[in-house]
């Protein structure tokens, strides 16, 4: 679309998008609440979670034209002039929603305390990042699809190694060849390098990496994430004895997913494997 990273998508693509969120849904807990969120959210509360101090090189701020009638038309008119109209522009109370679960931690938090199992969801979100590139592996603008687990540090951990384990049963569904490895973020900056090594070091997140572009390594295309108590330290989440909430969850990159297929199995559906149609009813 005219830009590296963001692309609009086809009647075929969108028909194996359907199945495979028809399959990821016939994973789910029937405990776990639906939710759906849009591609922007508050900027306050994205600053309260600490994005910025982990991956502000990858935010989308919205900005706009604001002041009188005069001046905003004066910004606008630039352009005809040869000049730079989004000088003119100042941020709005909105950003980009970078993570599908973001937007879901201060509507938790809002619920008072824990009930005794936690709680699970599972959310979605058109997402954007920063990170503009040729390869249809790594898109600025995508799908993203979540199940969160928010509870004690027992029932978090559990909720993870559960997602792991069904990981390798999506894989085979799917004909994808994969591996889960321990993993970090993209940290920004020098402080975020050692960020990433504790992160490691402590094997908070891990990732099914499928290799489906030749030469490159392979893609992670979803993630196993273990965030202890930031999101309940930064949004006050306790369970009923006062104890602050731990946090994980297991990420579908959607669009990553896709990709894969295609790139594994061919374009044409029809001659992907018969069990590869069947999981996506297709």
């Amino acid at each position: 679309m005219g830009v590296d990273g963001v692309y609009a998508r086809s009647a075929l693509y969108q028909r194996v998008l359907e199945g495979l969120e028809r399959y990821i849904t016939g994973l789910r807990d029937p405990r776990a609440e639906v939710m759906r969120f849009p591609p922007v959210m508050s900027r306050a509360q994205l600053e309260r979670s600490g994005y910025l101090g982990s991956f502000p090189n990858l935010l989308g701020c919205v900005c706009a034209l604001h002041g009188s009638e005069a001046s905003i038309r004066d910004a606008a008119q630039r352009l005809q002039s040869g000049g730079e109209w989004t000088d003119a522009l100042g941020p709005s109370d909105l950003v980009l929603t970078p993570a599908a679960c973001y937007p879901l931690y201060p509507i938790a938090a809002a619920r008072g305390p824990l009930p005794a199992g936690g709680l699970l969801f599972d959310i979605e979100a058109d997402c954007f990042r920063r990170e503009p590139s040729p390869d249809l592996d790594r898109l600025q603008s995508f799908r993203m699809r979540e199940f969160v687990c928010i509870g004690m540090p027992a029932q978090v951990m559990q909720f993870r190694e559960q997602q792991m384990a069904r990981a390798l049963l999506i894989a085979a569904d799917l004909g994808l060849p994969h591996a889960i490895e321990v993993a970090n973020d993209p940290f920004f900056g020098r402080v975020g390098q050692v960020m990433a090594i504790s992160q490691r070091q402590q094997a908070l997140k891990f990732e099914l990496l499928i290799p489906f572009r030749a030469g490159a390594k392979p893609t992670a295309c979803m993630s196993f994430n273990y965030h202890r108590n930031h999101f309940g330290e930064a949004w006050h989440i306790c369970g009923d004895d006062g104890s602050v909430a731990h946090t994980g969850c297991v990420a579908f990159g959607i669009d990553r997913l896709i990709v894969a297929l295609f790139a594994v199995h061919g374009l044409k559906p029809a001659t992907w494997p018969g069990h590869t149609r069947q999981a996506l009813s297709i």
